[in-house]
C-alpha cells in the first residue's frame, strides 16, 4: 500500500485562494462609482478602458468587465427591501430615472363603441363572468364558450317543434341560419364601430335604395362583399366581364426590430449631421424657382399699373392747351353756320342763336 504524504501548508494556501476567489465574486472595486437605473436594471460605467488590455486580450477583456459591472448591479438589487412568493424571492424595483426613446409612436387609446357609450350614459357596469358554468346535462363544470362548452344546443339530435311554427319546416336548419345571421349582425356592428371611430363614409354593401350611389362606390362595395370571405377573396369567382378591382390603400411597412442595424445605424447618423449644422438644408433648386416666380410676378404687377395709369389719362380728355383749338364747331369753340353736322338747315333758330320771323329768311 503505496503512503500518501499530505503538505498542510500547502492544503491551507489553497483553502486560502478558494476563500479569496469566492470573495473576489461578489467584491468589485472601481476607481469611479457606477450609475444605477434599478428600474431599467441600467448600470453605466464611466471609468477609463484601458486600449493596451482591449487590444491584446479583447475577449477575456470585456467578458471580465461584463462579469464585474453585473455583479455590481446584482449587489445594488440585494439593496432593495425583498419579499418571498411562492419560495421566490421577489424585489420591487423603483421608478425608472433615464428616458428611453421610442421606435414607435404611443398607441392611442381605442375609441368606444355605441354600446360603451350608452353604458356610460346609462351607468351599466360590466359584470365579469367566471370561464366555467355547470352543465346539468353532464353534471360537471364545462367551459361557457367555445369548444366543449356547455349546455351546448348544436348537438342535440332531438329539437321540439314550436307550437305556432310550421310543422314542415327545418329546424335544425333554421337554427343554423339564425347562427349565421348573428355572426354578420356581429361583424357589421364592429365595423361601423370603426368607421364611426375614425370618421370616415363607409359605402353600404349592396345597393341600398336611400343614398344614390357612383360608380366607384359600387365597385368598392363589390369589392368589400368578394373579400369578405375567409380566404379573402382568393377562391371567389368572377364574372365573364367583370373588371379586377383596384387595391385602394397603402400598405404599411415596419422596419425590423431585430436583425442588421445598418440602415438604422444611418439614418439616424444622418439625422444628427442635419442637426448638428449651423445653417439649415436648403434646396437650391426650389429657391431658385421660388425667386424667379417673385420676380415674375412683380413684374407683371408692375405692368398692370402702368397699363391703368395710362387708361386714366386718356379718359380725362386733351390737355388744356389744346382746348379752344382746331376747326371751328369742336369741343370748346362756336357752333357752325347754317347746316348742322347731319347736312341739313336749322328752322326756328338762326346761326347767331335768335329766333327767326315767320316768313323770313
Amino acid at each position: 500500500m503505496a503512503s500518501t504524504v499530505c503538505n498542510v501548508d500547502e492544503l491551507l494556501a489553497q483553502a486560502e485562494r478558494d476563500e479569496a476567489e469566492k470573495l473576489r465574486t461578489i467584491t468589485v472595486d472601481k476607481e469611479l462609482d457606477l450609475d444605477f437605473d434599478l428600474g431599467h436594471l441600467l448600470a453605466s460605467d464611466k471609468n477609463r478602458v484601458e486600449r493596451r488590455d482591449l487590444a491584446e486580450q479583447k475577449e477575456e477583456f470585456l467578458r471580465s468587465l461584463a462579469r464585474d459591472n453585473t455583479q455590481l448591479l446584482i449587489n445594488e438589487l440585494w439593496k432593495l427591501p425583498s419579499e418571498r412568493v411562492q419560495e421566490v424571492v421577489v424585489v420591487k424595483l423603483p421608478e425608472q430615472t433615464t428616458p428611453l426613446p421610442r421606435e414607435k409612436p404611443m398607441p392611442k387609446p381605442k375609441p368606444p363603441t355605441k354600446w360603451e357609450q350608452f353604458a356610460k350614459v346609462k351607468g351599466i357596469q360590466k359584470k365579469k363572468k367566471t370561464n366555467l358554468a355547470w352543465d346539468e346535462t353532464a353534471k360537471e363544470w364545462r367551459r361557457r364558450w367555445g369548444y366543449k362548452r356547455g349546455k351546448d344546443d348544436t348537438k342535440e339530435w332531438l329539437i321540439e317543434v314550436p307550437g305556432n311554427a310550421d310543422p314542415n319546416e327545418d329546424q335544425f336548419a333554421k337554427r343554423v341560419t339564425a347562427k349565421k345571421e348573428r355572426v354578420a349582425k356581429n361583424e357589421l356592428n364592429r365595423l361601423r364601430n370603426i368607421a364611426r371611430a375614425q370618421k370616415i363614409k363607409v359605402p353600404g354593401v349592396g345597393l341600398a335604395p336611400v343614398a344614390k350611389q357612383s360608380k366607384d362606390e359600387l365597385s368598392r362595395a363589390m369589392g368589400v362583399a368578394r373579400t369578405s370571405t375567409a380566404s379573402a377573396g382568393r377562391f371567389q369567382e368572377g364574372l365573364p366581364k367583370e373588371k379586377p378591382v383596384k387595391a385602394t390603400g397603402k400598405k404599411r411597412k415596419f422596419q425590423p426590430l431585430i436583425g442588421d442595424f445598418s440602415s438604422e445605424k444611418t439614418k439616424q447618423l444622418d439625422l444628427l449631421k442635419l442637426m448638428d449644422t449651423k445653417r439649415p438644408k436648403m434646396n437650391m433648386v426650389k429657391a431658385v424657382n421660388k425667386q424667379m416666380r417673385e420676380e415674375d410676378r412683380e413684374a407683371a404687377a408692375a405692368k398692370g399699373a402702368k397699363r391703368g395709369g395710362n387708361k386714366g389719362r386718356r379718359d380725362r380728355g386733351p390737355p388744356s392747351g389744346a382746348r379752344g383749338k382746331g376747326k371751328k364747331g369742336a369741343r370748346g369753340g362756336k357752333p357752325t353756320g347754317g347746316k348742322p353736322a347731319g347736312g341739313k338747315p336749322q328752322r326756328g333758330k338762326a346761326a347767331g342763336g335768335k329766333k327767326s320771323k315767320p316768313g323770313k329768311r
